[in-house]
């Protein structure tokens, strides 16, 4: 199964991220063995019941320094947080934060994300966040090698690409096993990916792929505000209004890809 998430925005977003010197954070599930979460940001609920896999909009959240706790879901008011963190933003960037590993070693990786990419052209990045999976090369199927040797909570660096699609594979570093098939993989033009590598090798749930997709920075823009997706209800902090109110939408379409004929 392939996780993807389709993302629609409007470009005044940005704008409007500019103009309030805010940050863009958007938090993902990535802990396979883990329940549902909901996550504070300097003590206010800003997502609740996010299973694995989600992952939220982006929110505008204040340049500085937060402090980030991911509790059970439901279990805010008794205050043990699984996890608690700062989180140091800057003004006018982006932000991923996935909570990754398994439950007993659970904690946040925050990404630096970057949607500035050539026109007509797509950029992607792997993520690889399986706790039990070796070290994986990510590659065109039964082809070349894209991103060699990805180890666990490794991140690629962003590479660029003529939009189109793909059919892609993730295998065991440096051998032709394949361990996970992103067979039609569609890249478009004007956009950016992060594939996250998710789930375990050897139990359930089984390894698996969550894709982010933003639209491109336009040149001469701040890198703030674009896109997001959200697969469960949220609370929004007060901080984060504004980006609601610049039209960020989103679809999340959980589909299995067919293997390439």
């Amino acid at each position: 199964m392939m996780a993807i998430v389709f993302v629609f925005a409007l470009m005044g977003n940005a704008a409007l991220a500019a103009e309030s010197k805010d940050a863009m954070v958007r938090i993902v599930h990535a802990s396979p063995d883990a329940p549902a979460v909901d996550v504070t940001v300097d003590g206010k609920t800003v997502v609740e019941g996010a299973e694995f896999k989600a992952a939220t909009d982006f929110m505008a959240v204040p340049a500085g320094d937060h402090k980030v706790e991911i509790y059970a879901a439901g279990t805010v008011e008794e205050g043990k947080p699984v996890i608690s963190t700062d989180l140091t933003v800057e003004a006018g960037k982006m932000y991923t934060a996935a909570a990754i590993n398994t439950l007993d070693n659970l904690e946040l990786q925050v990404l630096n994300d970057d949607t500035m990419v050539s026109e007509r052209k797509s950029k992607i990045r792997v993520g690889h966040f399986s706790p039990d999976a070796p070290a994986v090369d990510v590659a065109v199927k039964d082809g070349d090698v894209l991103f060699p040797g990805a180890e666990f909570k490794g991140v690629t660096e962003y590479m660029e690409v003529d939009p189109g699609s793909y059919d892609l594979e993730v295998r065991a570093a440096d051998s032709m096993d394949s361990v996970l098939d992103l067979a039609g993989t569609e890249l478009k033009e004007n956009m950016t990916y992060t594939i996250l590598a998710v789930g375990f090798l050897e139990k359930d749930p089984a390894l698996d792929a969550i894709v982010l997709e933003d639209p491109m920075m336009p040149a001469g823009m701040p890198k703030t505000g674009m896109g997001g997706t959200s697969e469960t209800a949220q609370s929004t902090a007060p901080w984060a209004i504004f980006a609601a109110a610049a039209g960020l939408g989103a679809l999340i379409i959980y589909g299995k890809k067919k293997s390439a004929q």
